[in-house]
């Protein structure tokens, strides 16, 4: 397994943020992103999750509730990456995907467009 202290994969977290297009970034709401070292131990291969309300589900009802929450999971990444490398563009496509669960995008599309 690779190692990667958090502060460097918080900051590969806080670096695929940043890479994501300012036009999204302003669309974002109620969300707040965390890195976790491990996920839930019957999902040990988790390598992101998004919890919330998606974008698109938010009616006139939403108000006053706490923020969606995106988790990154560190060791699921850096076990299944064979370069450091591999650890900077799995954590962009796993930002980017659980961003796209925010918007609304289910897994199927994520698939098809290459962020599976």
């Amino acid at each position: 397994m690779l190692e990667m202290t958090r502060e460097q994969f918080e900051e590969l977290v806080s670096q695929a943020l940043d890479r994501i297009p300012p036009e999204l970034t302003r669309l974002m709401d109620n969300v707040a992103v965390f890195v976790e070292d491990e996920p839930d131990p019957g999902d040990p291969e988790l390598l992101g999750l998004y919890e919330g309300t998606p974008l698109t589900d938010r009616g006139e009802w939403y108000a006053g509730v706490l923020p969606d929450r995106i988790t990154i999971y560190r060791g699921p990444t850096l076990r299944m990456c064979e370069s450091q490398e591999d650890v900077v563009a799995e954590t962009e496509i796993t930002v980017v995907h659980e961003i796209a669960h925010h918007f609304g995008i289910d897994d199927e599309r994520l698939h098809a467009l290459g962020y599976g």
